[in-house]
C-alpha cells in the first residue's frame, strides 16, 4: 500500500462534504482521490480545487480506480451495507460513519463477512471516542485511581429538530452516541435498556416525545441514565457525570471565555455537533489513516457498530412498550479481541 492513502469518500452531504474538507487541509498521509455522490453537481463541487480528484455517482467506478486504497463512508445510513461489502471484497480500508447499518441484522452480516475475510478493514465513526474529555474520563476509569467506576449521568441536548424527527430517531440518531460511549468508558457490553417517557416539551414536532429518559445497565452492573432533549432551544450540549467509589468527575461542561460586561455575565454554547467535537472528528480521521496504513484499526470497529444497533433495537423496543429490555448480542469473533 502506498504512503499516502487515496480515499474515494462516499456522500457528499453534510458530514461529507465536512470529512472532505478535512482531509484536504488538515489531515497527514491521505488525499482525496474521488468523491462519490448521486447528485454529480455536489460531488464535483466537493472536489472543486482539490488536485487530482474526481467526481463520480458510482462507488463501483471509485472503489476500481487504481489510486483508491481506502473508503470513507457518509451515505445514509439504508446504504451502508452494499458499499460496506464491496468495499471489504477489495479488502481495503474503511471508515464507515454511525451507524453501521440501520439494524442489528445487517450489521451482523457485515460482522460475519469481516470475519470471513479474516481481519478487521472497517472503523465506525464514533467521533465521542477521540474527544480529550472522553478520552481523559476513560483513562481515568481504566487506571482505577477513583476506584471503581459505579453510575454515568449523561445529558445528550440539540437546540431543535426537523418535522420529520421521530420518536425512533431519539435513540438510532442521538442516543446511540451515548450507548457507544458507555461502552467505551466501561469497557463492557450494555446489557438492558429502559425508557421512560415524562412531560413533553411544547417544542417538538408533532408525534414526537421530547425529551426521554433512558436507563442503562452493564454486564458489571454499573447504572447509566441519559437525558435526551434534541429540543431544547439553547444550543447544542453533550455532557456526562461519573460517580466513583472515591470521586465524582463531569466532562463536557460549558467551556470558553466567561465575560462579564455591560452589566450582563456568562459563556456560550456550541450550536451543533461540529462546533462541539470538531477537534474529536480531526483525532479520529487521523487515527483511522495512520492505523490503515500499518494495516489496523484506530478505533472503534465493527463489532462495536454491531453491539450498538443491537443496544438501538432495545431501545426502540423499550420506548415502544415501555418495559425493561434486554440486549441480544451474536458471540463475539476472535477477530475483534
Amino acid at each position: 500500500m502506498s504512503t499516502i492513502l487515496g480515499i474515494a469518500v462516499i456522500g457528499a452531504g453534510r458530514m461529507g462534504a465536512d470529512h472532505i474538507d478535512r482531509l484536504n487541509r488538515r489531515i497527514t498521509g491521505a488525499r482525496v482521490a474521488a468523491v462519490v455522490d448521486v447528485d454529480l453537481a455536489r460531488a464535483e463541487a466537493a472536489v472543486e480545487g482539490i488536485e487530482g480528484a474526481v467526481a463520480l455517482t458510482s462507488a463501483e467506478e471509485a472503489l476500481e480506480r487504481p489510486d483508491v486504497n481506502a473508503v470513507l463512508i457518509a451515505t445514509p445510513g439504508f446504504l451502508h451495507e452494499d458499499i460496506l461489502l464491496k468495499a471489504l471484497k477489495k479488502d481495503l480500508p474503511i471508515l464507515c460513519e454511525k451507524p453501521l447499518t440501520p439494524d442489528a441484522e445487517s450489521s451482523w452480516r457485515i460482522v460475519q463477512a469481516e470475519v470471513e475475510l479474516g481481519h478487521p478493514r472497517i472503523q465506525v465513526g464514533f467521533m465521542r471516542r477521540f474527544d480529550a474529555e472522553y478520552q481523559q474520563l476513560g483513562e481515568l476509569v481504566r487506571s482505577g485511581a477513583l476506584g471503581e467506576l459505579l453510575m454515568l449521568h449523561c445529558a445528550h441536548r440539540n437546540p431543535a429538530t426537523p418535522a420529520n424527527f421521530t420518536n425512533k430517531m431519539l435513540i438510532n440518531d442521538s442516543v446511540v452516541h451515548e450507548f457507544d460511549a458507555i461502552r467505551f468508558l466501561t469497557g463492557e457490553e450494555i446489557t438492558s435498556v429502559q425508557v421512560r417517557l415524562g412531560k413533553a416539551t411544547k417544542n417538538a414536532p408533532e408525534g414526537q416525545h421530547d425529551p426521554q429518559h433512558v436507563l442503562i445497565e452493564t454486564e458489571s452492573g454499573v447504572l447509566a441514565d441519559v437525558e435526551i432533549y434534541v429540543n431544547a432551544k439553547f444550543g447544542y450540549q453533550v455532557s456526562t457525570q461519573a460517580a466513583f467509589e472515591d470521586g465524582i468527575v463531569d466532562i463536557g461542561g460549558d467551556t470558553g471565555p466567561y465575560l462579564r460586561s455591560a452589566g450582563r455575565w456568562g459563556g456560550s454554547i456550541t450550536p451543533g455537533f461540529e462546533e462541539r467535537f470538531g477537534a474529536a472528528y480531526d483525532v479520529e480521521v487521523q487515527a483511522w489513516v495512520d492505523a490503515a496504513a500499518q494495516g489496523t484499526l484506530g478505533g472503534p470497529s465493527a463489532w462495536d457498530g454491531y453491539a450498538t444497533a443491537a443496544c438501538c433495537e432495545a431501545g426502540v423496543e423499550a420506548q415502544e412498550t415501555g418495559t425493561k429490555m434486554t440486549v441480544k448480542l451474536e458471540h463475539k469473533p476472535g477477530i475483534y479481541s
